[in-house]
């Protein structure tokens, strides 16, 4: 890692056009034979908790809890199958976030992820697109075995933080540095670097884009 410059990607509809983790659950919960209707039930759970007031963070943490026993090696394993058949499907990449990657890589760029996802989803994804390095939240394990526990979240606050911590441990100056997020749970991993990008079309992270003269990759 030799460059004087970053570029941090959230991954979630900046990078590719699909929400990781519930994607992943409903292809591994129907690869092991648990019912459709399960994953339905999970969806729709998850789905309200923003209504009730539910951060984000904590929805992470609920989320990480449902593979508690799981194993490690076996959610690896269907992270690569899941990949594997979602980027054959038309509309997997997105058609902005993913050009801008390439642009940076091309000009020598580090390029890191930053997702509230977590490793069985975001390294087959790193893998193909060559990049740097993986920031993301880290579920607890144990003699081979999820706990259900969360160890590092990577929602909110904790992105800008473990931004920080990757240019002060690469001696980068964050003004000449990167960033693209398309909800507002992504402003502060965009507000720690000179050059922050707004992906997409939510207003709230458009409006504070088009106040603070950000640029900005609409659909």
């Amino acid at each position: 890692m030799e460059s004087s410059t970053a570029a941090f990607f959230d991954v979630d509809e900046t990078l590719i056009t699909v929400k990781s983790m519930f994607r992943f659950l409903r292809h591994y919960w129907r690869a092991v034979g648990r019912p459709e209707a399960e994953f339905d039930t999970a969806w729709q759970y998850f789905q309200q908790l923003p209504s009730q007031g539910v951060p984000r963070s904590e929805a992470n943490r609920r989320f990480y809890a449902q593979f508690a026993g799981d194993r490690v090696a076996e959610l690896a394993r269907y992270g690569e199958q899941w990949f594997a058949a979602e980027q054959a499907e038309p509309g997997f990449w997105h058609p902005q976030g993913l050009p801008a990657l390439r642009r940076h890589q091309q000009a020598g760029h580090l390029t890191v992820l930053v997702s509230g996802s977590f490793p069985p989803c975001l390294d087959p994804i790193a893998r193909h697109l060559g990049v740097d390095a993986v920031l993301c939240s880290r579920p607890e394990t144990a003699e081979g075995r999820y706990t259900g526990e969360l160890l590092t979240p990577m929602i909110g606050a904790a992105k800008g933080q473990a931004a920080r911590a990757f240019m002060a441990a690469h001696g980068l100056d964050p003004a000449r540095c990167h960033a693209y997020g398309d909800h507002p749970s992504d402003l502060p991993l965009l507000e720690q670097v000179g050059h922050p990008t707004a992906v997409g079309s939510d207003p709230v992270l458009t409006a504070h884009a088009d106040s603070h003269h950000w640029a900005h990759l609409a659909a």
